[in-house]
């Protein structure tokens, strides 16, 4: 990465624990410029996903696919920075709330799938009048039976939305995009539980704790039961500091 660009180009792909993850100067231009190129995946990694990934083959395989990485989380930027790759956490909220604001502004087509029935409600009242000009085309939530899925898969092929943000948890958001995303021109991005944020429903660490890198710790204080899952995080540094 030695000239300045704002191409989705302008990144140089990593590897943390075998799992890929793109060292980019601008995500935000380089995400914003695959819809350029005809659309592509973009995953948000963090060290709980790593893990995940390493003994899940299908969300090792998504991730593998993906056109654009971006390191959400400490632990992934310490990770790299051990390989003296210096790179900015980027959360994946953030990113995805941009997203939706270039949407707004340059006539983006937008779908959203995922979270729970009366967070979408709130959305799809919400997301226009705090971003004039958004075009909402989809608005589904999660909790669908099985046999309405291929009705939404099919309406989503049909409407060829430019952006569809998928809210439906992590490994299931990044290998239900891998097996959507093919022949659409659109960009897709799991956005785990960014919908609960912004309809009101939970919210997200303060900012000193943003700046500390401990949001981790203001999840697992809210939300108790996800103890079982924070144990990935030790378990990834110590993968981290065995890897050679």
């Amino acid at each position: 990465m030695d000239s300045v660009t704002t191409t989705p180009d302008d990144r140089r792909r990593c590897r943390v624990l075998g799992i890929p993850v793109d060292a980019c100067r601008d995500v935000q231009a380089a995400a914003i410029g695959l819809h350029a190129r005809g659309g592509g995946r973009i995953v948000t990694l963090n060290a709980e996903m790593t893990m995940t990934a390493r003994s899940l083959l299908e969300l090792g395989q998504a991730i593998e696919g993906a056109d654009l990485v971006i390191p959400d989380g400490a632990g992934v930027v310490w990770a790299l920075s051990r390989q003296r790759i210096s790179v900015v956490k980027t959360a994946g909220i953030e990113l995805a709330w941009t997203l939706l604001g270039y949407a707004a502004a340059h006539g983006w087509r937008v779908a959203l799938v995922g979270a729970a029935p009366a967070v979408m409600d709130i959305l799809r009242q919400s997301l226009p009048e705090r971003l004039p000009g958004l075009n909402l085309v989809m608005t589904e939530d999660g909790f669908q039976p099985a046999e309405a899925w291929n009705g939404i898969e099919t309406e989503l092929q049909q409407l060829k939305p430019d952006l569809v943000l998928v809210a439906l948890g992590v490994p299931r958001q990044e290998i239900w995009s891998k097996q959507m995303c093919g022949g659409l021109k659109s960009l897709w991005m799991g956005v785990g539980g960014s919908f609960d944020v912004w309809a009101g429903v939970k919210r997200r660490a303060p900012k000193w704790m943003c700046s500390l890198q401990i949001e981790w710790l203001y999840r697992l204080i809210k939300e108790p039961s996800r103890w079982r899952r924070m144990l990935s995080l030790p378990a990834f540094v110590w993968a981290v500091l065995q890897d050679r």
